[in-house]
């Protein structure tokens, strides 16, 4: 038996299907329902049952409504989903084969997942499991209230998503018709009208786009005395200016991302025969969206026209995204590469060049891939393409993959610098730091949706200050709160602060974790200089000078001035003004615990040794490009 909570609360088998009629045991279901395997407090059942004229008995009532329930329950043959009293309450199990909410719930998570298509077509089997107005046959002014409108919150996020996909791979009349109904029904929501005027104006209906404009403006003075939001006026403008927003109803430039296979044992990747068409070869989908993104607003207005310019450089233009681990280059990277897509008739191809382990892709490898994913002719300059070479790790890495698309663009995100790319091959390079108290909000509310940030918004802003302003933090902190609508963000906020960052991790994908980000990138420096990091971090505070450093690693100040402006190109410092670098509250948790754990685990002997500058007229180490080690 299945449960039916998105639509008339009903029971059905697959064959028949059962609307429940309204009474108090329908209202109790939904309550018990809505919270599917909690415990909800006897409290909140009887104000979802009788609301605030609730009998003189009301235990004994509620009592006799969960016999009621049950009688429905035997009279249905569905015992084994009995509502079970507990300390405090009832619950209810469910799961998604019994309750279509969490069928619901889960088609969403796997969506998140998949590539554009199929994450197409699994968020339109999970809006198919939406049956009518919510919850039309529950009498319960509390649960209408207060859990309807989150319920529909869901269903509107996923449908704005889907409108997205749909926006971006040119299908604007196919999704026309989910547009002009949403917007009708909820006229305040500024982001489908804005999606519903960029569908007709590339369809070529200029007029009913602005029409369209006129129509929210009108809604939002009349009713909320605010004018629409920025981003919509913008679009306004750009649509009275004719501005080119994408090709009419066919879409942008194809958009790729190309996954790196694991070499075969023999031969290896670069002697194997290029591929024809039809044989196989590079896996290619569509390039991620980054939803939710905010902030980087200087980033973006920098990183626009310098790829977009008509002018034909001597050099494709390059630019390079630098900064700490999980701090959002990739993201930007993305975000960027969507708003220029148009303008790379050739496409934007996503090449990673680092292993899942976090070791680099070989050269060869990774330029033989690329070769196979650019359009003809993009080595002599056309069919220009976009490419994003994403995480980095020397200059050697991308120089190659630079001269494969010649006349094109080029984005790389890396952790260090790379000066030594930007000497050989020009280019712009922009080192993100964590984001501004403002734009940490606006991510939440982005994620959260705004309603719940606007609820608490004390809280909101305590949760990002605990998670240092940090994307990655940040997101992983808002998907616990998704899976947790009870769970305050103040809540959050202090269990977080307690464990930082042990917390920041989510059980069900380890690529979203704080400490396994920075146990990667702490692995991929030299054991000496690793050490450095953690000692640091783990006995400085403040802002960490030469001085400083040198008293804590007890080494000369030339070596421990090397060691800082190591960690600076690997990004894991970040410089307040020259000479002085400020280590992030989350990287310095995470040396602290590193070192407590090493320390309980170690035996007594001598520490490390740090690198040291070599002395004038001393050689490195034989096959060695680094300085000599100290003592």
């Amino acid at each position: 038996m299945l449960f039916q909570l998105l639509g008339p609360l009903s029971i059905t088998d697959g064959r028949d299907h059962v609307v429940l009629p309204p009474s108090k045991p329908t209202a109790l279901l939904a309550a018990l329902l809505i919270r599917p395997g909690r415990v909800v407090s006897t409290d909140h059942l009887q104000e979802a049952v009788w609301g605030e004229e609730q009998p003189a008995t009301a235990k004994a009532a509620l009592q006799s409504c969960v016999l009621r329930l049950r009688r429905i329950f035997a009279k249905y043959g569905i015992e084994d989903q009995a509502v079970v009293a507990v300390a405090g309450g009832y619950r209810i199990h469910a799961d998604a084969e019994t309750l279509d909410l969490l069928h619901f719930r889960q088609l969403v998570g796997r969506a998140a997942a998949a590539g554009d298509d199929s994450e197409l077509y699994t968020l339109r089997a999970a809006l198919a499991l939406w049956q009518g107005p919510l919850l039309a046959n529950v009498p319960s002014g509390l649960l209408h209230r207060d859990e309807v409108p989150r319920l529909a919150e869901e269903r509107l996020r996923v449908l704005e998503r889907v409108c997205d996909i749909e926006l971006r791979n040119g299908r604007c009349r196919e999704t026309l018709v989910d547009l002009w109904e949403v917007t009708r029904v909820y006229p305040a929501h500024e982001r489908f009208s804005e999606q519903l005027m960029l569908a007709l104006y590339r369809t070529g209906r200029q007029t009913e786009a602005l029409s369209e404009y006129r129509r929210i403006k009108a809604y939002l003075r009349e009713e909320l005395g605010v004018d629409p939001r920025p981003g919509l006026q913008r679009l306004e403008l750009a649509i009275l200016r004719g501005d080119d927003l994408g090709t009419p109803d066919t879409g942008q430039a194809p958009v790729s991302l190309v996954t790196p296979a694991p070499p075969p044992a023999a031969p290896p990747p670069h002697a194997l025969p290029p591929k024809g068409p039809g044989e196989g070869g590079t896996a290619v989908a569509p390039l991620p969206a980054v939803p939710g993104f905010t902030g980087r607003r200087s980033q973006v207005a920098e990183l626009v026209p310098l790829l977009t310019s008509a002018e034909a450089p001597e050099r494709a233009p390059v630019a390079v995204l630098s900064g700490a681990p999980g701090i959002g280059k990739t993201a930007l990277a993305l975000h960027v590469a969507h708003l220029v897509s148009g303008h790379f008739p050739g496409g934007c191809v996503l090449l990673p060049l680092t292993l899942p382990d976090g070791t680099p892709r070989a050269t060869e490898e990774a330029a033989a891939e690329l070769r196979d994913a650019l359009p003809a002719g993009a080595a002599t300059g056309r069919g220009r393409t976009l490419l994003i070479l994403d995480d980095a790790v020397h200059p050697d890495q991308v120089r190659p993959l630079l001269t494969a698309n010649a006349g094109g663009a080029a984005i790389v995100t890396s952790r260090m610098g790379l000066a030594a790319l930007v000497a050989t091959h020009g280019g712009t390079v922009h080192r993100l730091g964590a984001l501004a108290p403002e734009e940490s909000y606006d991510l939440l509310t982005a994620v959260l949706g705004r309603e719940r940030v606007a609820a608490e918004p004390a809280g909101a802003r305590l949760l990002t200050e605990v998670c240092g302003h940090h994307p990655l933090a940040l997101r992983i902190a808002a998907a616990r709160l998704l899976t947790r609508p009870l769970l305050e963000p103040a809540d959050c906020a202090r269990w977080l602060r307690h464990g930082l960052p042990a917390r920041l991790s989510l059980a069900d994908d380890p690529r979203m974790s704080v400490p396994l980000t920075l146990d990667e990138a702490v692995g991929r420096l030299p054991p000496v200089l690793a050490e450095a990091h953690l000692r640091l971090g783990a006995a400085a505070r403040g802002p960490l000078t030469a001085e400083l450093a040198a008293t804590v690693l007890d080494v000369p100040w030339e070596t421990a001035e090397d060691v800082l402006e190591r960690l600076l190109d690997a990004g894991l410092l970040e410089e307040e003004h020259p000479g002085a670098f400020r280590m992030h509250d989350l990287l310095r948790a995470h040396a602290r615990r590193a070192t407590a754990s090493s320390v309980a685990a170690s035996v007594p002997g001598r520490a490390r040794e740090l690198p040291r500058p070599p002395r004038r007229g001393e050689a490195p180490q034989a096959g060695s490009t680094r300085p000599t080690a100290l003592r």
